[in-house]
């Protein structure tokens, strides 16, 4: 299991979440520079998937500074909207964001883990989470706990990084980028170096593609299925509960 800090004996959860917390301050900046502003389309095409169910409501987990449930928000302005996440750094910048752009509207950000998710059983419409399942110290129990809480006819969202195929242009220049550029301009920016390294680490070691729709169907969901997004860099998985 890759961690933030291997050397440390403290577990996962513990790491990542000190992690987020250390680097909240400069996340949606390193996070916008580093993608090159390509993850608010990659977020688009999740929303627009889910508008197209039209939940009455949604919850974000690892909801970050809440700029996957912030466009939720924009996009279904009748759903009761929910966010969680494991760092209170990163959620203080986002209830920020929140009561800026939806004044007088409900919409909780909850402090809570992914594994153990502090709502009642099918409590939500569609559950999305935006670059945050990789981060999960136990992927299994984070997933069967989206289908817990998930209605029946409701569906999953997930936006992951994923890798290009070996061998091909883009999965070299990629992982160059990966490896080479993007921890070096993360130290430079959040000086956390370590954050901005374990980013990479994380991806390489995430169970991508089939083997992830896999671990869906082992949860719970069905009909499990994938679009791949600028030749394999990220991927939208989507699933229902029947």
């Amino acid at each position: 299991m890759i961690k933030p800090h291997n050397e440390e004996p403290t577990g996962k959860k513990e790491q990542v979440r000190a992690m987020f917390d250390s680097i909240a301050g400069r996340y949606d900046l390193l996070n916008h520079l580093l993608s090159l502003n390509i993850d608010r389309r990659w977020r688009r095409r999740v929303v627009r998937m889910v508008r197209r169910q039209g939940p009455e409501s949604v919850l974000d987990v690892a909801t970050g500074t809440g700029d996957l449930a912030i466009a939720l928000g924009r996009a279904l302005p009748e759903a009761a909207m929910t966010g969680v996440d494991l760092s209170p750094e990163m959620l203080r910048i986002g209830r920020e964001k929140v009561a800026a752009r939806f004044p007088g509207r409900e919409f909780p950000m909850v402090e809570g883990d992914a594994e153990r998710l502090p709502f009642d059983d099918e409590a939500f419409g569609a559950i999305t989470c935006g670059f945050g399942v990789r981060n999960f110290e136990d992927l299994a129990a984070g997933l069967r706990e989206m289908h817990r809480v998930l209605r029946l006819g409701g569906g999953v969202y997930v936006l992951e990084f994923s890798m290009p195929r070996p061998g091909s242009w883009l999965g070299g220049l990629y992982r160059f980028y990966f490896r080479r550029i993007l921890p070096a301009i993360g130290r430079l920016v959040s000086r956390d170096a370590r954050a901005y390294a374990y980013l990479p680490e994380s991806v390489g070691e995430f169970p991508y593609g089939e083997r992830f729709c896999a671990l869906l169907t082992e949860a719970g969901f069905v009909e499990p299925r994938r679009t791949v997004l600028m030749g394999g860099i990220a991927t939208i998985y989507q699933a229902e509960k029947r």
